[in-house]
């Protein structure tokens, strides 16, 4: 059976994954050329990854007190 705090965990990392994803996503949209090189997509695209990969660093930071 699944905790609540274990249910929350599972889905922080899904989403964080989630927004990791779609960084990328914004940033290869971005290359494709549909955009300057500094574009609105690709700055959006590095604040997904680091957002995503902020809240899996906290999530593993967290995970390693606690055990």
């Amino acid at each position: 059976m699944t905790t609540g705090r274990q249910a929350h965990r599972s889905a922080t990392l899904m989403f964080s994954l989630l927004m990791a994803v779609i960084g990328v996503g914004l940033i290869v949209e971005a290359a494709e050329g549909h955009g300057g090189i500094i574009s609105s997509c690709l700055l959006l695209g590095v604040l997904f990854i680091a957002a995503g990969g902020g809240r899996l660093y906290l999530e593993a930071k967290r995970g390693r007190r606690e055990s």
